[in-house]
């Protein structure tokens, strides 16, 4: 099969064992950057212009959309969508896990266990915003920020409240949720692939440091879940719409509590502490997706064939 991998870092650890896994099963993946396609727009005809030429002949699509990027590369993958390309990642699903609070929302809907979180728009009423969420300490975060950037750990009311005043006179829009003093500075992260928890990994955040993403200095070694923590993954990862996903949990008193649902998560920290081949599974995963598009069109194909031939038989009569 013929795979697209949308990336603009073709060099990147992840865009790199994609292509690597899936030369190993016998496809050919292109790396393409997605802010370098031009939409093409006419009447029934919707295609997709890179380095001058249509991009046709694609079986998948693998999406790998920064979040500084969202909405052009949801662009471009739901162009592809228009193509009839099926793709790993749907690009709605991409939408919903990139918007912070609509995320919440959805997993608050759907019984997904989370720290408390409250959204105000600029009210002027911080402390009741702070007490909404059980008090100080808390955190207090950039709907925007990825990668831990943009993440404030506020230890008195006081300093809260200096710091969500700042923001809303940037006009940031910010949560703040409850701090969860037991993770002491360490999360998990569950990968899965189709419904399937392929991997796991805790991480741990370096001395002195709350926050436990890797782009800060965490470490990520090998852990099992439980059986509630695996739960807590696939639900999020189901009422997002996700194929693929990035689950990020604190352990709590209550149970696991998911922060964050990543649809474009990296694969270098959990394939080193699990020793697992994620690639590949990703791979597996996307082709068998192609391979029910063409499985269902043949038999449509052949359907109408049927129909076809029994209109040219003589009805006897």
């Amino acid at each position: 099969m013929k795979l697209a991998i949308l990336s603009r870092e073709p060099k990147s650890y992840s865009t790199q064992r994609l292509v690597e896994a899936a030369a190993a099963m016998g496809h050919e993946a292109v790396v393409i950057d997605h802010l370098q396609c031009n939409i093409v727009l006419e009447k029934g005809q919707p295609g997709i212009l890179y380095q001058g030429a249509r991009l046709e002949g694609f079986d998948a699509i693998i999406p790998r959309i920064g979040a500084s990027v969202t909405f052009y590369g949801t662009a471009v993958v739901r162009q592809f969508e228009m193509m009839k390309v099926r793709t790993a990642i749907d690009s709605q699903a991409i939408v919903r896990s990139r918007d912070k609070l609509r995320s919440m929302q959805i997993l608050s809907r759907a019984g997904v266990g989370m720290p408390k979180t409250a959204f105000t728009n600029f009210s002027a009423d911080v402390p009741a915003m702070i007490e909404q969420v059980g008090g100080a300490p808390v955190i207090i975060k950039l709907l925007e920020g990825t990668q831990g950037l943009g993440v404030v750990l506020a230890e008195s009311a006081k300093a809260a409240q200096s710091v969500i005043e700042a923001f809303h006179n940037l006009k940031a829009r910010i949560i703040v949720q409850e701090f969860i003093a037991e993770s002491k500075g360490a999360d998990l992260r569950a990968f899965v692939v189709d419904g399937e928890v392929v991997g796991a990994m805790k991480r741990q955040g370096k001395e002195g440091e709350f926050r436990s993403n890797l782009h800060r200095g965490g470490s990520g070694t090998l852990v099992k879940l439980t059986r509630a923590e695996k739960a807590a993954a696939l639900l999020a990862t189901k009422a997002l719409g996700l194929g693929i996903a990035g689950v990020d949990m604190l352990q709590s008193k209550r149970g696991p509590l998911v922060l964050e649902v990543n649809s474009s998560p990296g694969l270098e920290g959990i394939e080193k502490a699990t020793k697992q081949d994620i690639a590949g599974r990703i791979i597996e995963y996307t082709t068998t997706l192609a391979g029910k598009k063409k499985t269902k069109a043949k038999s449509k194909k052949g359907a109408s064939q049927a129909v076809d031939a029994q209109s040219d038989v003589p009805s006897g009569k």
